[in-house]
């Protein structure tokens, strides 16, 4: 009997719903954003470059028309930027149903933020991080409603320690290594929150996917001819290993709209490339104790707390 694949029209309807993308303006996220607003989702495109985000928002308004599209200012990068954007939305919006954690990629070179962080741990995890914090009421107050973090495979090479989020600065740092720690680190934070939802009873479940290899903007500031090497537009050979931004996305939109997901899934193809199925993240992004020192070090780096453990104040009780 041959396995039935989850593509975008497995997506059910989103008229009534509101769902709030982070980096929608290409690749991934304007993929995911898409797809829900063919659907019948009100999408926000949260991205850093307004202009870009106007463009995107009438790319997909020609592509569904009626759509409701509107754009926030966010740069992940910043923590004031961050928290003028939970602002924003509070001004705007009682609630909303899903927030998709897509915006990352990597830093081919070494830089730091404003706040003093890594780019690639800032813009993956740390601003992530803070962002979903300060909007959190928004989505706990929705029934139905779900934070989704876009993952990757490469969090199966990644290893972090949360007490030192930038152990290679300046000259020893390495590009590839410092993307896996990020992603482990999406993981380890998707897996915490979903535990942290239940505990608190709260009506919103945390779930992840990932694109599996997809040709994505993500390295843009990689060298020229790196770039062009890899894009199937000039390179046929990379359609062979990799798929398109739009397949890609499934992962991600299983577990932003499939009724059967439950918090803790993890969604994405078993390899490389294919369609969406329920996949296993390592053991390591299921460590409990890991997971609880990076959520503290989170919220001391970012000076957002919420969701406290409740392993740790059940203990602190006796």
């Amino acid at each position: 009997m041959t396995r039935k694949r989850w593509s975008a029209d497995d997506i059910p309807e989103q008229h009534g719903r509101t769902a709030v993308v982070t980096g929608a303006n290409t690749g991934l996220g304007f993929a995911i954003a898409a797809a829900l607003a063919r659907r019948g989702a009100s999408v926000v495109l949260a991205c850093r470059d307004s202009g870009k985000a106007a463009a995107a928002a009438d790319r997909i308004r020609a592509g569904a028309p009626g759509a409701v599209v509107r754009t926030l200012p966010l740069d992940l990068a910043s923590l004031r930027s961050v928290r003028a954007a939970a602002r924003r939305l509070h001004d705007e919006y009682d609630g909303f149903d899903l927030l998709v954690n897509n915006a990352g990629g990597f830093r081919v070179r070494y830089s730091v933020t404003e706040d003093g962080f890594e780019s690639t741990i800032a813009v993956n995890h740390l601003g992530p991080f803070a962002f979903t914090g300060l909007v959190l009421d928004l989505l706990t107050g929705t029934p139905g409603s779900r934070v989704v973090t876009v993952g990757s495979n490469g969090h199966r090479q990644g290893t972090i320690d949360p007490a030192d989020l930038d152990p290679e600065p300046g000259a020893a740092y390495r590009f590839m290594p410092a993307y896996y720690r990020a992603k482990l680190a999406n993981l380890l934070f998707s897996h915490d929150l979903d535990r942290r939802l239940r505990a608190a009873g709260a009506p919103t479940i945390a779930v992840a996917g990932h694109p599996g290899l997809a040709w994505t903007d993500g390295g843009r500031d990689m060298h020229w001819a790196v770039r062009a090497a890899l894009d199937p537009r000039v390179n046929p050979l990379t359609l062979l290993v990799s798929q398109s931004a739009a397949k890609g996305a499934l992962g991600p939109l299983r577990a932003a709209t499939d009724p059967r997901a439950q918090g803790g899934d993890y969604y994405g193809p078993r390899g490389r490339t294919g369609h969406p199925e329920l996949v296993t993240a390592t053991e390591l992004a299921h460590d409990a104790d890991l997971q609880r020192r990076l959520w503290e070090a989170s919220e001391r780096l970012t000076k957002v707390a919420y969701l406290s453990d409740p392993i740790r104040k059940s203990e602190a009780s006796k």
